[in-house]
């Protein structure tokens, strides 16, 4: 038998960080998610009716014929120590009062936006400033296009010069990839000034205020 210093260790278990996709109704939470995640995601959606006509506002996005009522999730493994769990947030204003449940764990968060309808999105950034919780932009570029750079962006969201802003398209595996690892990178980054380590989705803090 082979002694205490050289008996072959088991692997150590990832890392695992809980992450919110947010944003305003319609800006590609759901879609994000389902693209980027390495296993089939859970989707809670469900057909938009004739009797969610007087409160569901569709304006910019007539065409859309479901929404999600709870959460999406989904799963990305990040290298070989870091597994992010992903939680797509309702974007209806009547499903609002579930974010507070959601936020409990998470360690950050992106939050979509739509530049034809920034303002459906200002509530998710709110959100979070007011809890503290790190978050970075992603421009959902529909239909492939992205006419205004970051910088703009940045300044009609009236975000500070540290906010990350990233141009995206949520179809695209590898570009939400790339907004997921900028997110972590901040995080990282963060936890290095404050001296913390890492917290996993099982910690039971809560995020809420």
């Amino acid at each position: 038998m082979a002694d205490s210093d050289t008996a072959v260790r088991p692997p150590s278990a990832p890392d695992t960080v809980k992450i919110l996709i947010a944003g305003g109704f319609g800006v590609g939470k759901t879609t994000m998610v389902g693209s980027v995640s390495e296993i089939t995601p859970l989707s809670t959606e469900e057909a938009l009716t004739v009797a969610g006509l007087d409160v569901d506002d569709l304006a910019g996005v007539e065409e859309k014929r479901a929404t999600t009522v709870a959460l999406d999730f989904g799963r990305i493994t990040i290298g070989q120590e870091l597994v992010l769990y992903l939680f797509g947030t309702p974007g209806q204003q009547r499903f609002w009062f579930m974010w507070n449940d959601l936020a409990i764990g998470a360690l950050g968060a992106v939050v979509l936006i739509d530049v034809r309808r920034p303002e459906s999105s200002f509530a998710a950034i709110d959100f979070f400033e007011r809890r503290g919780i790190p978050f970075v932009v992603g421009v959902n570029g529909f239909h492939g296009r992205h006419p205004y750079p970051p910088e703009t962006i940045r300044d009609a969201l009236a975000l500070p010069e540290h906010a990350q802003v990233l141009l995206c398209d949520a179809r695209e595996r590898g570009s939400c990839r790339d907004v997921l690892l900028a997110l972590i990178d901040q995080l990282i980054a963060s936890a290095g000034r404050s001296g913390s380590g890492p917290r996993t989705v099982g910690d039971g803090r809560d995020s809420r205020s």
